[in-house]
């Protein structure tokens, strides 16, 4: 008839078009292998293997039969979480934030979508260091933007130069993303590194996207500054991504945040009361109870983490074809994997670091994530935020299947 069109399919395009997590397919993949019976070392999945801490535990227990969390809260959090996310913001990084400036989202990755479809119209550009997160492209263009990739490579610390986002630079570039310490690399910007990226980005009129998830977690000389700390000025064209996931072992909690000029959280705030209204309450009331815990728990997590750094680094050490660029924070390693290129491994020619990890889960049942998902072909990443006893074992197949 006329005026009617092709709806065969039920998915729009926007959706259609999103990638799934090359991430979350693994560990797919890790489950099914687990259930199956397989015994699986999994270095797939950015998840510490602690515990939530206890005291947290007992908050959110307490909190199940609280009158007040079994109804709804104001869409963008509980207003004594929003308090507690600016005090340890102006702990942590000298910066003038208030409750006005916080945002609770479900996860940080959820905090992530809120910051971009806040901030872009269609066809804006956002410079991506890359490697990156691959949630990043995908979120960008859901919100419409254009990711434009930027190389942030091995032989610069995986850090971003200024030459290559001034050549980045274009009349439709609205942001740029920043990840310190990142993730697949763990790679670390220092001071004044951030002072020069700052600057530019001032100077230019640009938005950044701060993502500080891995804030506690760096090792040896390194240290984590945020960009709004080190150039003040920028602060306010500063969006910042952060939660309790990583450095309270909360993954599954689904708390997180985003820290911004009072203007974009207003507008994200009024996203999120139509989406999803409010955050589990629970969850926000255990994240609540997790800032006011202190670092305690948070520093052996961290300690352990800097131990288990240097036992995965001895371990590619002995991998024949492995070179690996020792992090300076997150809980990752991205070697290059280009020395096993064209060996013949289990009978096949290795052809791509994509191959290369499907042999190593179908033929010792070790689970890497393949560097083609984060935009760097010829790498692998190891988290190694799991077990002591599984790391050692992890890297005895490993060195047993390449030697």
């Amino acid at each position: 008839m006329p005026g009617t069109r092709d709806a065969s399919t039920g998915i729009s395009k926007r959706v259609g078009a999103v990638r799934e997590s090359a991430i979350l397919a693994i560990e797919r993949q890790v489950r099914e292998l687990t259930g199956a019976g397989h015994s699986i070392i999994s270095f797939a999945a950015g998840e510490p293997d602690f515990a939530t801490p206890a005291e947290v535990v007992e908050a959110a227990i307490h909190a199940c039969s609280d009158f007040r969390m079994q109804h709804y809260t104001p869409a963008a959090g509980l207003p004594e979480l929003r308090e507690a996310i600016a005090a340890k913001t102006r702990r942590d990084t000298a910066t003038d934030v208030t409750s006005d400036n916080v945002l609770v989202t479900s996860g940080t990755k959820q905090a992530v979508g809120r910051a971009f479809t806040t901030l872009l119209d269609p066809g804006d550009e956002v410079l991506v260091p890359s490697p990156y997160w691959v949630t990043f492209p995908e979120a960008i263009a859901f919100a419409g933007g254009v990711a434009v990739l930027v190389p942030a490579d091995e032989a610069r610390g995986f850090r971003v130069s200024l030459d290559h986002l001034e050549r980045a630079l274009s009349p439709r570039t609205k942001a740029l993303l920043l990840v310190s310490p990142g993730n697949p690399t763990g790679a670390v910007y220092s001071e004044d590194h951030l002072r020069e990226i700052g600057n530019w980005a001032l100077e230019r009129g640009l938005w950044v996207v701060s993502d500080e998830i891995y804030e506690q977690f760096v090792y040896g000389d390194a240290a984590f500054h945020s960009i709004a700390a080190v150039v003040p000025e920028l602060a306010e064209r500063t969006l910042r991504l952060n939660g309790v996931a990583k450095s309270y072992a909360m993954t599954g909690w689904r708390v997180g945040w985003l820290i911004a000029p009072k203007a974009q959280i207003a507008a994200a705030s009024n996203l999120q009361s139509h989406d999803c209204g409010n955050i589990s309450n629970v969850s926000q009331w255990a994240a609540l109870a997790a800032l006011g815990s202190g670092l305690g728990s948070v520093h052996r997590m961290r300690d352990a983490f800097a131990r288990r750094r240097e036992a995965i680094l001895a371990g590619l050490e002995r991998l024949p074809g492995f070179e690996c660029l020792p992090p300076d924070g997150a809980f990752y390693v991205f070697p290059s994997v280009s020395g096993v290129m064209g060996r013949t491994l289990a009978g096949q020619r290795v052809e791509s670091s994509e191959h290369l990890s499907r042999l190593l889960l179908d033929e010792v049942r070790v689970a890497v994530v393949p560097g083609e998902a984060f935009g760097a072909p010829g790498y692998l990443r190891f988290s190694y935020a799991l077990a002591d006893q599984d790391l050692e074992e992890g890297l005895a197949r490993l060195q047993a299947f390449l030697t």
